[in-house]
């Protein structure tokens, strides 16, 4: 049981430590996007789609990333651009592409809810020979797939990116305030810009994990708010990817175990709610210990 919990864990991980690396890339350029769920619902669709009419899950990554990452950048010169609320600019996108990917299903496939395509081409999977018969450490590391293993990789190149590179102290020069990166000779709004689209691509990509890599159709509430988990997840690691990936790790451990749990009679509606309960109180015993470190009392 213990090993169809780990794997299952790594399965849920996948799509929030997408997203969470690409808003943790974002809030260091200097915006929370708020709308990382909306992202990951069009890279679903847009997945999905492409997945059943071109048989590529390659071009379905790739069209979902683009999708992905045209809403970030629509998103971020909005903000950058008209001076909008970051969070209220955020939380329309998320509204405005439910509805619009509501409308769509219902206008072209005359559905509503649930869009299942015939030979809809699913992410492969890759076992490793040897290990994937080890008890625990084959759960771990064998039977995943491509966004599965970048998902992972991901995290020690956005390290190496932000404490070692040019872009990255560029980048983190233009979160740490706009007057000081002008006076540096950068353009902080470009690079908020790019910083969005690379959060849209991340979450983009993110979504069709859903669609094309766990369940293979797509549902309006395929991502069930894990843009907002992602959030937490960046927020919980204080922009430190490898925090970041533990915070989306502990997510996808509780998403496997609700699961896990629906089978042996609890009420499903209640089980569901066990992921999201916990990220609350991990948020709130971080907060808490974060004052008395400070020296605040509650």
């Amino acid at each position: 049981m213990i090993d169809n919990i780990l794997h299952a864990a790594i399965l849920m991980t996948t799509p929030v430590l997408l997203a969470a690396l690409g808003g943790l890339i974002n809030r260091t350029g200097g915006l929370v996007n708020i709308g990382l769920d909306s992202m990951m619902l069009t890279g679903a669709l847009v997945g999905l789609i492409v997945a059943a009419h071109n048989g590529s899950w390659v071009l379905a990554l790739a069209a979902a990333g683009v999708s992905g990452a045209i809403l970030g950048l629509l998103m971020s010169l909005v903000v950058t651009r008209l001076d909008a609320n970051e969070i209220i600019v955020g939380l329309g996108f998320n509204i405005v592409a439910a509805g619009l990917v509501r409308f769509f299903l219902k206008s072209t496939y005359d559905t509503s809810g649930t869009l299942n395509l015939p030979d809809v081409t699913r992410l492969p999977r890759w076992d490793i020979p040897v290990v994937a018969d080890i008890p625990i450490l084959g759960a771990l590391l064998s039977g995943h797939d491509i966004l599965t293993w970048a998902a992972w990789l991901l995290v020690p190149a956005t390290i190496w990116f932000l404490s070692s590179t040019r872009a990255g102290l560029r980048l983190r020069a233009a979160g740490a305030g706009q007057k000081a990166a002008r006076a540096l000779g950068l353009d902080p709004l470009r690079i908020r810009d790019a910083s969005s689209v690379y959060a849209g691509m991340m979450s983009g990509l993110a979504g069709a994990y859903l669609s094309i890599g766990v369940v293979g159709v797509f549902n309006e509430g395929i991502t069930a708010g894990r843009g907002f988990i992602a959030m937490a997840a960046f927020y919980f690691g204080r922009n430190h990817p490898l925090a970041t990936a533990f915070g989306a790790l502990l997510f996808g451990f509780f998403d496997a175990f609700q699961i896990r749990l629906q089978g042996r009679g609890l009420p499903a509606e209640l089980v569901q709610t066990l992921p999201y309960v916990m990220v609350i109180v991990i948020l709130t015993f971080i907060a808490i210990m974060a004052r008395r470190k400070r020296g605040i009392r509650l």
